[in-house]
Parts: structure tokens; sequence; C-alpha cells
């Protein structure tokens, strides 16, 4: 058609308008603004000869102009403690499936477990006009969710249970998870534990797991010895350096708990460093149920939380507040204890 003689070399390398669109159609330009808006209000014929331009000048939205006329940006922001976990993978990667389903694009920023990093993540992901924030965790610095309250942006934590009516969150109760997971070791009928836990300075779900272990122990006399729980950053080496300086203690312990399947991973490896046979020698679980909790040797005891499902109900209920409906998701996220071959009865006493 003459209609795009001479207009695409006008274009090329240009921003192109609605009303380029419009002249190129010979339409008006609010019947483009109907078909860019998705409006019934338009015939077909219209809506595809308007598309077939866009696509034919490479026609970009403004983001920024839309952004001023509906208050929304169609982004939402993610902060997470790290992505070298797979759990917040899993998660971060359903929550922008579900959101990609409703035109919305997530920015991902990573704290790298620092209380003050993630607070400036939050500042700056909310200068930038994101319309919501899923966070980790209910620990942050302080002020934090003033900050985001005052300023009208939903949020929503993740990976926990609301600690009051206020804090929105999709999660689970990981000190209870974890008492059960001690339960089972000590119906087993083991006595001496220890513990390899994630760092709980600036980890509020590593300090509950640590509690539930706590808990489930006094409800049978029992105690955890001060040497007995090492913490560490959640990677392999550290679970094995960890497990090395558990086997030296005193008296050993015949089952060792970890706060993620990551740091088991490691523990398992020291154990067949040192010859030692897991679970006749040494009981040892984690936490998460990563991809290769299963194929582990031998098959680790672990506790399943469907990372996918906390990112995918979290983008629910970031959408359901944005657009201030009621009718938001559970946010009780069901976990399962996976028994495996990583554990059995105590070795008996020699």
């Amino acid at each position: 058609m003459a209609i795009w003689s001479g207009l695409s070399d006008m274009v090329r390398g240009m921003g192109v308008t609605i009303q380029d669109l419009a002249h190129a159609t010979g339409v008006s330009t609010a019947s483009v603004s109907r078909v860019l808006n998705k409006s019934d209000k338009v015939s077909s014929k219209v809506r595809k000869r308007v598309l077939q331009a866009a696509d034919k000048l490479s026609y970009v939205p403004n983001s920024a102009a839309r952004a001023l006329v509906s208050q929304s940006t169609m982004t939402i922001g993610a902060v997470v403690p790290t992505l070298e976990n797979p759990g917040f993978a899993i998660g971060v990667e359903a929550l922008q499936k579900r959101l990609a389903e409703e035109g919305y694009t997530l920015l991902v920023a990573s704290s790298n477990y620092d209380l003050l990093q993630e607070k400036q993540q939050v500042e700056t992901l909310v200068t930038r006009g994101v319309d919501g924030i899923m966070l980790v965790g209910s620990l942050h610095s302080k002020g934090l969710l003033d900050f985001l309250r005052k300023r009208r942006v939903p949020f929503v934590e993740t990976w926990v249970l609301s600690k009051d009516s206020n804090t929105p969150a999709i999660g689970f109760d990981n000190r209870k998870a974890s008492a059960d997971l001690t339960d089972t070791l000590l119906d087993l009928g083991h006595i001496h534990f220890g513990v390899i836990g994630g760092v709980t300075k600036t980890n509020d779900r590593a300090r509950e797991r640590i509690k539930g272990i706590r808990q489930a122990l006094k409800k049978r006399g029992l105690s955890l010895a001060k040497e007995s729980l090492i913490e560490r950053p959640f990677r392999i080496v550290d679970g094995q350096l960890a497990m090395r300086t558990l086997l030296a203690v005193r008296p050993r312990p015949t089952a060792v708990m970890c706060g993620n399947d990551i740091l088991a991973f490691g523990a398992l490896l020291e154990c067949q460093r040192q010859e030692i046979n897991v679970p006749d020698g040494m009981s040892v679980v984690g936490f998460d149920d990563r991809d290769f909790a299963a194929e582990l040797i031998p098959s680790l005891t672990t506790i399943r939380v469907p990372a996918d499902e906390i990112g995918h109900v979290a983008a629910d209920y970031l959408l359901a507040a944005i657009a201030g409906r009621d009718d938001r998701p559970n946010p009780r996220i069901n976990v399962e204890l996976i028994v495996r071959k990583s554990t059995a009865p105590p070795p008996s006493p020699q």
C-alpha cells in the first residue's frame, strides 16, 4: 500500500506515536487508542488494520505516558535474600509467570541477607513506580513497612505467616515444620542432636526453624548443647565444614538437622569423606526438598516446601490488592514431611 510509502522511512529510528498509527491507517487517534487498550468498542476490521500497522512500524507503547494516565506502571518489585537458593529462584519464576498473564512486568533485586540493602532496594523500586512489592520473611529494617504503608504500595511477605492482621504474608509455620521433623528423629530413638542452621541474625526463617527443634526436644526432656548448634551460610562447603565440627563433639550427635537441603548436601559429603555410613551411623535431614534431594545417595529426608506455589499465590495476592478486591487467596501454604533413606534409628552404643 502507498500508505506505508515514505512513512516507514520517516519513523525509522524514531519513536512511533498513536498519531503515526492513525495517519498510517486512516482512522482517528481515538480508535487507535481503543485498539491498543483492548477496548471492544471498535470493529474487527479497524482492529486488524491498527495492529498490522503497529507491527509494521514496530510501535512500542509509551509506558511513562500510560502510567501518568492510569497511575499504574504495570510493574511489580520483588526483593529476595539471594537467587543462589533454588527455592527463591523457583518462587520468583512462578511469581513472574503469573504476573505476566495479567500484563505485569517483574523487577527483581537481591539483598544478600542484608536488611539495610533490602530497604534501599525497596525504596528504589517504589521510586521507579512499582505497583506492589514482594518481600521474603518478616524481619526488615526499622521503618520499611511503614514506608510502604504511607505510600499505599501493596506488599506481601513470603515464606512466613503473618504476625498481625496489618501485615499480609504468604507462607507456612517454619517453627512447626521443624518441630515435626525433629519429632520424627526423636521417634526413631535419637537423643543426641546436632544442628547446622542458617545465620539467624538476619534470617527469621532460620531462627524459627531452630526454635522448632528446641521446642520439640524440650517436650521430650532434652536440650540442644551450645556446641552442637552451628550457624552457617547456605552453601555446600559450609555444610561440610559444619559437619566436620559436629563430628568432633562429645557425645557425638547421632542425628544432624540442617537448615536447608544445600547444607544437608554438604553434611552428607563430609560423612562420606570420613567413611561414616548414613543412615546406620548418622541420620541427616534437610529442609525445602529441592530437586536433588531425592537423587542423593542416600536420598534425603526433608520438609517439602512448594516454592512455586508461594510465588503464584503471592502474585494473586498482589494483583487482588492492587485492584482493591477482597477475593484474596488463603495465605497458608501446606508443607510436607518427606521421609527417605537418610534417617534410621541411632546406632547401638559400642
